[in-house]
């Protein structure tokens, strides 16, 4: 079994894990994956997240901030109710957050608002800030260089874009996170290449479960459901694409990881 690998995304309060959330936790440490950390998508799901995360301390981990689906959502009191959650010692990064453009669940004006203004709240309690960005690079970089200093605390969760914006990425400094969309023969083809270019040292790796499970992955899930044990699999896909030892690939991502979140 490889040595310990940390999901850095995980959808852990979704309704999906409802009636087996112990036993996928239970799956996820049998497969070395440990510890998890859940994300947080709103100001409910935070709270949520956090609460959970608590009961497995230094086993569970959680995010708080509003992803740009549900900003259309926040309030006067939205930066304080986060700012409460960032205190708890489970807490380690202000996220998800950024701008999303291919789905436009909320105005743009108003993701950029908020993206804003979850920057300026990472910045004032000096913590890392786990990102969001799809169809939206141009905006989105030009909102982080205003922010020099968030940049190298900063991960692109689940990038999916193309070699030219990996590239503007690496060349700012921030950290990119991989998810098993690697494993999709289909959307996934050209991350197989542009992977080997990501330096160890700035790789993270996650499932964003209950999505994106991978395609390639025998035999498949019967609900169809990806979930955190399955990040096994997804460092061994990236490993072989890199041209690398999977146990190198699985320990320098958690040694990153754990630096990046401050993590113990």
């Amino acid at each position: 079994m490889l040595s310990q690998i940390i999901d850095i995304g995980v959808n852990l309060t979704n309704r999906s894990f409802d009636k087996d959330r112990e036993e996928v936790l239970i799956r996820a440490e049998a497969a070395g994956v440990s510890p998890l950390i859940i994300t947080g998508t709103s100001v409910e799901s935070s709270r949520k997240a956090a609460k959970y995360a608590e009961l497995y301390s230094g086993k569970l981990y959680a995010t708080a901030g509003v992803h740009p689906h549900d900003v259309k959502e926040c309030g006067g009191d939205t930066l304080d109710r986060l700012r409460e959650l960032a205190a708890l010692p489970q807490v380690v990064a202000i996220g998800e957050c950024g701008l999303d453009y291919n789905r436009d669940f909320s105005p743009r004006d108003v993701q950029r608002h908020w993206f804003h203004e979850q920057i300026r709240l990472a910045e004032e309690l000096g913590m890392p800030l786990f990102l969001h960005e799809r169809e939206a690079f141009a905006d989105f970089a030009s909102m982080m260089q205003d922010h020099p200093g968030m940049i190298a605390r900063s991960v692109v969760h689940c990038f999916t874009g193309t070699g030219e914006e990996l590239h503007a990425y690496l060349d700012m400094g921030f950290h990119i996170g991989i998810t098993g969309w690697i494993c999709d023969e289909r959307r996934g083809q050209h991350l197989r290449e542009l992977v080997k270019d990501i330096p160890l040292n700035r790789l993270m790796i996650e499932t964003d479960a209950p999505y994106l499970t991978p395609r390639d992955l025998r035999p498949k899930p019967q609900n169809g459901r990806n979930e955190p044990a399955f990040l096994a699999h997804i460092v061994k896909v990236i490993a072989s694409c890199m041209g690398r030892d999977v146990e190198e690939v699985a320990s320098q991502t958690s040694r990153t990881t754990k630096a990046f979140f401050n993590m113990d």
